[in-house]
């Protein structure tokens, strides 16, 4: 019984990626619509800013914006996957302090949930990195070869 469930651990380590992939997928998609909302309506987004009290409302907005869009295609890629997620980290958390934390946790009630999960698989990302389904893999892979060390840290 030992033995199998070694074995059973060895062949979900093989799958260390996957989860990584699904991650990268679903906060590209998650920023996806917010990104576009924001850069089809510039004016109303830094108007919007402005009431908020968030300070230069004009670059934040457009900071959000081109980070979240930056983000969708980045994640999707897989690359500079770790440096896209900060910027994505401090999104998230203005986001809570402007808009959703006064509502509670609730995601129904337009509260922290959605945010905070995001920053979660955010911070995931700035710690294990992007996978190896990614463009940041395939450039390691080229330009390390032989750094077996760094691998076995960086791509499990």
């Amino acid at each position: 019984m030992k033995i199998l469930y070694f074995k059973f651990v060895a062949f979900l380590s093989n799958l260390y990626s996957l989860p990584l992939l699904a991650i990268r997928l679903i906060l590209a998609y998650g920023f996806y619509n917010p990104a576009k909302m924001k850069l089809d309506n510039m004016p109303d987004i830094i108007s919007w800013f402005s009431d908020l009290g968030i300070p230069f409302p004009t670059v934040n907005a457009y900071l959000a914006a081109y980070s979240e869009a930056a983000g969708v295609a980045l994640l999707t890629l897989g690359l500079a996957t770790r440096l896209i997620s900060i910027p994505l980290i401090i999104d998230m958390i203005v986001a809570i302090a402007t808009v959703h934390g006064a509502n509670g946790f609730e995601a129904a009630n337009n509260g922290f949930e959605i945010p905070l999960y995001y920053m979660i698989m955010l911070f995931a990302l700035v710690i294990m990195g992007p996978g190896k389904a990614s463009v940041d893999y395939i450039i390691y892979k080229k330009l390390n070869p032989e750094n077996n060390l760094y691998k076995s840290i960086m791509y499990k």
